[in-house]
């Protein structure tokens, strides 16, 4: 059962297992493994250490092979970072959209260990005509059967990285999440870690590094996981790619009764992609617009930053408390949804309605004998 302690992750889809955290219990930095977001495509596979291997091949003058060992005998490194589905918050589209119905919790934040992707490129040699890196997992399935967006038969997760984000410090082949090894459902023994973008980008169960001369166009680049772009006048297809700045509050929930003249705390979390989160504002809908909220921790590049305002609320009534973030590059949130972005990269403000009701009174103690 679930306790203030240990609340109850949020199911999203039984099979294959997709599974949200409740964005509302969050207190610290880092999300505990148990209770990260799930995010699967097709069933968890079941691998063994002993027989899995990694193989690198395509445009490289050395295609090589590798075990678990040898992988962790190389020089690791650790990022923390934070990762959110490209469909978080996709229950909010007015009118809906289809796809799993994230709420908030889609995302998380880790300590993630391994090495970089750029260490075994190097072993094999890249060759100068090298445009992308293709990464293939071991789970695999048939998507939309009987549909017109259906797979040809059954596929394997695969998505590619250009090869300058391929080979810079913010990606990693991660095999250990908060000082632990990695769990099956978050991509044991081996995942990408790709600091900055969504979470389609971060492959689990990494089996197989292909270096292509072409910009690969599989079903994870080219049918699903996209946007639409005007920059040459019509709409373009684009891969999704780098997260959009976004904040969240996570305390007071929807539908809170606060207390007139008590000091609330209003806490959330914020992040965005290659940009670090440089300013949170909140707005309490009590006339006095955009406040400053005080950002916590010390910033970490590609982690999220976790936020506070402390607001006394004077009168008793209904408020809309909003929350927008301003990223390095100066990337403001957005008000309102955006409509090329298909049903994903929900990063526009969501608010959140309290009531605050006048202070209880108290009587003293009456004794009827």
């Amino acid at each position: 059962m679930p306790t203030p302690q240990q609340p109850s992750l949020i199911v999203r889809q039984k099979s294959p297992q997709n599974i949200e955290f409740p964005f509302a219990s969050l207190s610290d930095w880092l999300i505990p493994t148990e209770l990260f977001f799930v995010r699967n495509h097709f069933p968890s596979p079941d691998l063994d250490a002993r027989d899995w291997r990694l193989r690198v091949g395509g445009a490289v003058e050395r295609p090589i092979e590798l075990d678990l060992d040898s992988i962790k005998a190389m020089r690791s490194t650790t990022l923390n970072a934070v990762v959110e589905c490209a469909g978080n918050g996709r229950v909010y589209y007015v009118p809906p959209r289809e796809g799993l119905q994230w709420q908030n919790g889609a995302v998380g934040n880790a300590a993630w260990t391994g090495v970089l992707l750029r260490d075994i490129l190097e072993m094999a040699g890249v060759k100068r005509t090298a445009c992308e890196v293709l990464l293939t997992g071991a789970d695999s399935g048939v998507v939309d059967a009987n549909k017109k967006t259906a797979s040809p038969g059954p596929i394997a997760f695969a998505r590619s990285l250009p090869l300058e984000k391929a080979i810079a410090d913010s990606t990693i082949l991660a095999y250990s999440m908060n000082d632990e090894p990695l769990t099956r459902d978050h991509g044991y023994p081996l995942r990408a870690v790709v600091g900055g973008w969504f979470g389609m980008a971060w492959v689990k169960w990494i089996t197989d590094i292909t270096v292509v001369e072409q910009p690969f166009l599989g079903y994870w680049q080219a049918r699903d996981y996209f946007r639409w772009e005007r920059g040459l006048g019509e709409p373009t297809l684009v891969p999704l790619a780098e997260m959009e700045v976004k904040a969240q509050i996570a305390r007071p929930v929807q539908g809170a009764r606060l207390i007139a003249g008590q000091p609330c705390r209003i806490f959330g979390a914020a992040w965005s992609g290659e940009a670090g989160i440089r300013q949170v504002q909140i707005c309490t809908g009590d006339g006095k617009g955009w406040r400053e909220g005080r950002l916590l921790e010390t910033e970490r590049p590609f982690a999220w930053r976790l936020w506070e305002y402390m607001w006394t609320p004077e009168e008793a009534g209904q408020y809309t408390l909003r929350c927008r973030a301003t990223d390095g590059a100066g990337c403001v949130q957005p008000d309102l949804q955006r409509s090329d972005c298909e049903s994903y990269v929900a990063n526009w403000i969501i608010p959140v309605e309290v009531t605050v009701v006048p202070e209880p009174q108290r009587y003293d103690e009456e004794f009827v004998i």
